[in-house]
């Protein structure tokens, strides 16, 4: 076929490539909506074995005054055998020292170490949580951030009781508290979908990052692979990274039960929000090619997938196609979003996610595109 019966081959046929790659591209999605996000949503549940051995539990502060009244008690009065908590005062300037005191004379099994302020140095978080992991007497280490809450006094004996089988590290899931407006609704939707990524992906294999504010390790793993130290110049990766160069799947678990999650209190302004997720995406660019493309692949495909379908959909003869296509994501969408909502005790979204599964796409492009023209640093405080 020469160059102009072939251009005529094209022209003559061109709906129908469209829409085979239409096709295509609805394609990855099932595979990533069945083959991968559907292992959150429809995991058997376990039983939570006993686990004695001795923990931990490490908290970050700086200028957490308030956030550490109101949760640090749920974390001191966990249903567990024998624990600690140590809370590193990140050279704050509120109360959090005052706070500290008074809760020390409540729970004996508090501790505290601090960091003292210095105009000459800036440091991100992995130097707070360096310091606490040094200070910790036991080797299981549980991670929970100040403005965290346990999900009841059973958080603890959940997250550790995956360290079972020789396994390192165990990835649990931190939410946010449900609260009026489209804002918390879209936050606590993007966490929802962050969290059945990287917990799908886990549970399939491929482990890839981790959230600080609920999370496990051992000390003894955390020194054998060096901790921070390859990624010690950056601000911000004391979680995803560290779980992204040191994570597989022979010493990684997940824990997802409704009990040992955590619940945060959520920005109220988009730009506090989008703040935070610029500061998160900047190691994203760190992670291992594989996981790049991965996680990339399954936006560009969403991104492909809308954009055709609004082309075919003004195209003679394509409209059952699209509206054939659409429906059937739409079906394996809700089915298991609704069924990772349920898993991870989260409501009134699944409406919301048809709006926000288009809108992410832009957000999230936004921030990552203005990540990489600016050069500022996003400090953890």
């Amino acid at each position: 076929m020469d160059h102009t019966n072939f251009s005529n081959f094209l022209i003559d046929n061109q709906a129908y490539i469209i829409a085979g790659f239409f096709l295509f591209f609805l394609l990855v999605q099932m595979i990533y909506y069945l083959g991968i996000y559907s292992r959150v949503a429809f995991c058997r549940n376990k039983q939570i074995p006993d686990i004695t051995e001795p923990v931990s539990v490490i908290i970050c502060a700086r200028n957490e005054a308030d956030n550490l009244e109101k949760y640090l008690p749920a974390v001191l009065s966990q249903q567990y055998p024998e624990y600690e908590v140590i809370v590193v005062d990140d050279a704050s300037t509120d109360e959090t020292d005052m706070v500290l005191k008074r809760l020390m004379a409540q729970y004996p099994n508090l501790r505290t170490t601090a960091i003292r302020a210095d105009k000459k140095f800036t440091h991100g978080k992995k130097l707070a949580v360096t310091i606490g992991i040094k200070a910790a007497k036991h080797d299981i280490m549980a991670f929970i951030d100040a403005d965290c809450e346990p999900a009841g006094d059973q958080w603890l004996k959940g997250m550790v009781s995956g360290l079972q089988d020789k396994k390192q590290i165990v990835l649990g899931y931190g939410g946010y508290t449900s609260q009026k407006g489209l804002l918390n609704k879209y936050i606590r939707y993007d966490t929802l979908i962050i969290a059945m990524q990287y917990l799908s992906f886990a549970i399939s294999g491929f482990p890839y990052m981790g959230v600080g504010r609920n999370m496990v390790y051992r000390k003894s793993f955390f020194n054998q692979t060096a901790g921070f130290s390859r990624h010690i110049h950056l601000l911000s990766g004391d979680d995803d990274l560290f779980v992204n160069e040191n994570a597989n799947r022979q010493n990684t678990a997940v824990e997802f039960s409704q009990g040992s999650h955590t619940r945060s209190a959520p920005s109220y302004t988009f730009e506090k929000w989008s703040w935070q997720k610029k500061r998160h995406l900047t190691t994203s660019p760190l992670y291992k090619a594989r996981d790049k493309f991965l996680l990339g692949l399954e936006p560009f495909s969403r991104l492909c997938f809308y954009a055709l379908l609004i082309v075919l959909l003004f195209t003679p003869g394509m409209q059952w196609l699209v509206l054939g296509a659409f429906l059937l994501r739409l079906l394996v969408q809700f089915i298991v979003i609704k069924n990772t909502m349920i898993r991870l005790n989260e409501n009134n979204l699944l409406l919301y996610s048809i709006l926000f599964d288009v809108i992410s796409l832009f957000i999230t492009f936004g921030i990552f595109v203005s990540n990489r023209i600016s050069a500022r640093k996003h400090p953890w405080k």
